[in-house]
């Protein structure tokens, strides 16, 4: 470059940049080299001072690469490190001003939560904070570098899994239930970088403290060793443990308007700013569990690899309601028309006559179905079969429809004896509702669209019509076995009718 040629201002500006540059560099090069001057001051451990920022990083890097496999985030770990020239980022910042000690005793607390200290390393973590100030232990060199090493690894993964378990939970849902389709976040680089980058470790701590009403109820009730009627200590101990960790996914309702469905209380609400506004009995699909067993059974090692629910259990999800069908046509699945209809149509040649149900063959209506060998083998996949509306129709005088992979939806059924019945599990997968009408009123409110809704119900010639919400509201399929009452405001307790909290409970256990 020709300096000669340069303006004035523009050489400014390049001597400008050059100063910052080198100073930038002096400054990072100092926070290097700073490592053992810092850690030989809080400590009051002249050996420190012999460390080296070049060693310490070569070592570093090698015990990241031994211990990678005992990591919980071992990418997310290796990647921050090495963007940060392998330095003890969380001892340097927080060992002075003992953040480390206070957020070690923190950890030490997790029981609060109904999880072990020692899922995060508590032990070794405490001791290594006691150890790197003990003079007598750490004596050469090398168990100085030792020692660092290990408590910073020790502290980092102890603060990002505890930071990811208090805010996301320990478990994935999606990873161990085969019917789980709620969206949930999960930790990503932005979470698991925070407790490494905060400056006060203590009081990002105390921000990811689980703050819900409802959690804190289950809190209370582990502490005091609340038993449940009917269930031992030792039950209502694991069905506490199971809920909390439950109310840690992030996947609860932050909506105003919402359906909430509890699968196991065979129950429904419409919730409006926090409070239930309408509030029904559901009957939900047949379980694994319908003998409403009372213990929390432990799932073997084979299922453990998979979750296998009953083909009919109703789905953990969430999607939108968006409209809803008055006198509903019933497109009948597949499965029902193998196990059930045609076994019924054999046995009886006016059954699908005498209940509504037409037949189908390669999309064509077939006109004379006594005339089809209902016990021939495939039938129910070779035809369709379709319910017309009317009063015999399966799922009653309405359904509610929103988009998910299970094709269940709520709806209306002429079966109402079912709603008398202590467990309701006795569905094929979708949800009845105890008070169909009232339901519609709740999401579309007053105005001509409910009025229709009405009419139609109750019509003596009925036909099938779709009315569409105006605003779309959110629904949720959810699985609580305890939970706050919001009539009582207390805690109140259901069976485990899907044996959920017994293959929830033993991947807890297993971490």
């Amino acid at each position: 470059m020709d300096f000669k040629k340069l303006s004035r201002p523009m050489l400014s500006g390049l001597l400008l940049m050059l100063l910052l540059t080198v100073t930038i560099f002096q400054a990072c090069k100092k926070s290097r080299s700073d490592i053992g001057a810092t850690i030989s001051k809080e400590t009051g451990n002249k050996i420190f001072k012999e460390i080296t920022a070049s060693e310490f990083e070569e070592k570093m890097k090698a015990a990241i690469t031994a211990k990678k496999k005992s990591f919980r985030n071992p990418a997310f770990l290796s990647s921050f490190y090495q963007q940060y020239d392998y330095e003890p980022i969380v001892v340097m910042k927080h060992l002075p001003g003992s953040g480390l000690k206070k957020a070690a005793a923190i950890i030490s607390r997790a029981e609060e939560h109904g999880i072990s200290p020692a899922v995060f390393g508590s032990e070794q973590l405490n001791k290594l904070v006691e150890k790197i100030y003990n003079k007598s232990e750490i004596k050469t060199l090398d168990e100085a570098y030792e020692t660092l090493i290990a408590l910073e690894l020790s502290a980092g993964t102890a603060l990002s899994d505890y930071s990811n378990a208090m805010q996301f939970g320990i478990v994935s849902p999606r990873r161990i239930f085969a019917q789980y389709y709620t969206a949930t976040k999960r930790p990503d680089s932005i979470s698991f970088r925070k407790p490494f980058e905060t400056g006060d470790i203590v009081a990002f701590m105390d921000s990811i403290q689980p703050k819900s009403e409802a959690y804190k109820m289950l809190q209370t009730a582990l502490r005091e060793k609340a038993v449940a009627p009917g269930l031992s200590a030792e039950e209502t101990n694991r069905i506490l443990l199971v809920n909390m960790e439950r109310l840690r996914w992030q996947n609860q309702p932050v909506e105003d308007k919402y359906v909430w469905v509890n699968i196991p209380d065979f129950s429904l609400q419409v919730v409006e700013n926090g409070k239930p506004a309408l509030q029904m009995k559901v009957c939900v699909g047949e379980g694994r569990n319908n003998n409403q067993a009372p213990s929390l059974v432990e799932y073997d090692e084979d299922d453990l690899k998979k979750d296998r629910p009953f083909n009919r259990e109703t789905p953990q999800l969430k999607s939108m309601i968006h409209s809803v069908q008055v006198n509903p046509v019933w497109n009948i699945p597949e499965s029902i028309a193998t196990n059930e209809i045609t076994k019924y149509a054999a046995k009886d040649p006016y059954y699908l006559a005498n209940n509504n149900i037409d037949v189908f063959y390669q999309g064509k209506k077939v006109e004379d179905p006594e005339t089809v060998d209902w016990s021939a083998a495939g039938t129910g996949k070779t035809y369709t079969f379709k319910q017309r509306p009317g009063e015999e129709n399966s799922l009653g005088k309405i359904k509610f429809l929103f988009n998910n992979q299970s094709s269940v939806y709520l709806h209306d059924t002429p079966a109402k004896a079912a709603f008398n019945q202590s467990v309701r599990a006795v569905s094929h997968g979708c949800v009845r509702v105890e008070k169909p009408l009232e339901l519609a009123q709740a999401l579309f409110g007053a105005g001509e669209k409910f009025e229709r809704i009405k009419k139609g119900m109750v019509s003596e010639n009925p036909k099938a019509e779709d009315i569409a919400l105006s605003t779309q509201i959110p629904v949720y399929l959810s699985y609580f076995t305890c939970w706050k009452d919001s009539n009582s405001g207390k805690l109140k307790f259901t069976k485990d009718v899907y044996g959920l909290d017994a293959v929830l409970y033993t991947h807890l256990n297993r971490i």
